[in-house]
C-alpha cells in the first residue's frame, strides 16, 4: 500500500475511489459521515458504504491545505541566464529541448537578445546546472546519448505559464517596461494587450510566499517605469533611480551596463590576443621582424 507521504504528492479523484474498501450494504446515506465517499447505488437502487483508506483521507486533507512553495535562495546571473535559456529554448526550438549541455552553454553567451553579455565556460554552465537541479529548477533527462536538461520553474515557483514568460525575459534582457516585454515575449506567450502583462506583473509582485518581481522608480526623463525581476535579489534603488540635482545631470551606469562592459572588454581582449599571434605568425613566414 502507498505511504502517507507518496499518497499526498498525487490527486486523489473521489468517484474513482467509489467502490474501494466496500464495508457493507446500507439504506443510509453516508454522505456526512468524516472520511466516507459519497455513496453509489447498485441495480437495486441501495447505496454502498464506502470507507477510504486512512493515506487517502490524509491526501484529500492535504490538499484542502495545499503547502506554500519554499522560498528560494538567491540565484546568481548565471544561473538565471540558465532558467531564462530553458524557457526561451523551450518555445523556440522544441525540437531540441530539452537542451544538451553544448547547447545549453551557446544559448548563455549568446550575443542577441541577451543583457548583460556573458562568456561563460563549460564547467561553469555545468556548475550551475548542478546548483539548479538540487533547487529543483532544473530537471535532468537521460534519453539519448548525452544529458539532457529542462526548466521546472512552473511547479517549484507554482506560477502559471504566462508569468514564466515574463520571468525569462526579465532574466535574459534585464530590466523593462510593460510594452518591452509584450514584444519580447511574443515567442514565449502572446499577451493580448500590455493590461495584461501588468497583471500578470502586479500577480508576481503580489505574491503571498514572496514577490518575484519589483517596479523599478521611474527615471528621469522616461515616460514608463520598468520592471525587474527579483530571483536574484532586492534591487540596489539608487542605481537604478537617475538623480537630477547631483553631478549636473550626468547619466547613471547601471550594474547591468557595468557588467556588460566588462564582458565586451574581455572580448576584446581575447580577440586583440588573436590578432597578434597572426601577425607574428606572418612576420615570421615573411621573414619580417615584429614590432
Amino acid at each position: 500500500m502507498a505511504s502517507r507521504r507518496q499518497a499526498s504528492q498525487y490527486p486523489i479523484d473521489i468517484k474513482a475511489l467509489g467502490w474501494l474498501a466496500v464495508k457493507r450494504r446500507t439504506r443510509n446515506n453516508p454522505e456526512g459521515r468524516k472520511g466516507v465517499a459519497p455513496a453509489p447505488t447498485g441495480k437495486s437502487g441501495r447505496a454502498f458504504r464506502v470507507t477510504l483508506p486512512r493515506f487517502v483521507r490524509s491526501s484529500l486533507k492535504d490538499q484542502r491545505h495545499p503547502v506554500m512553495p519554499m522560498p528560494l535562495p538567491t540565484l546568481s546571473l548565471l544561473d538565471t541566464r540558465v532558467i531564462g535559456v530553458l524557457v526561451e529554448k523551450q518555445h523556440t526550438v522544441p525540437d531540441t529541448y530539452p537542451l544538451t549541455l553544448n547547447a545549453l552553454l551557446a544559448g548563455c553567451n549568446q550575443k542577441t537578445s541577451r543583457e548583460p553579455i556573458l562568456n561563460a565556460s563549460e564547467a561553469e554552465v555545468q556548475a550551475t546546472i548542478d546548483h539548479l537541479r538540487a533547487l529543483s529548477l532544473v530537471i535532468e533527462s537521460s534519453g539519448g546519448r548525452v544529458m539532457r536538461y529542462a526548466h521546472n520553474v512552473e511547479r517549484v515557483l507554482a506560477i502559471p505559464s504566462q508569468a514564466v514568460a515574463l520571468l525569462a525575459a526579465l532574466m535574459l534582457r534585464g530590466p523593462q517596461t510593460v510594452g518591452e516585454l509584450r514584444i519580447n515575449t511574443e515567442r514565449l506567450h502572446r499577451f493580448a494587450d500590455v493590461s495584461t502583462v501588468e497583471a500578470f506583473l502586479q500577480e508576481l509582485a503580489g505574491r503571498a510566499s514572496g514577490a518575484l518581481v519589483v517596479e523599478l522608480p521611474r527615471q528621469a526623463g522616461a515616460r514608463e517605469t520598468r520592471w525587474m525581476h527579483l530571483l536574484s535579489g532586492q534591487p540596489a534603488v539608487e542605481v537604478f533611480a537617475t538623480s537630477s540635482s547631483t553631478d549636473g545631470g550626468a547619466d547613471v551606469v547601471t550594474v547591468a551596463e557595468i557588467a556588460a562592459l566588462k564582458a565586451n572588454l574581455a572580448q576584446l581582449q581575447q580577440e586583440l590576443a588573436g590578432v597578434k599571434a597572426t601577425v607574428a605568425r606572418l612576420c615570421a613566414e615573411l621573414g619580417i621582424g615584429g614590432t
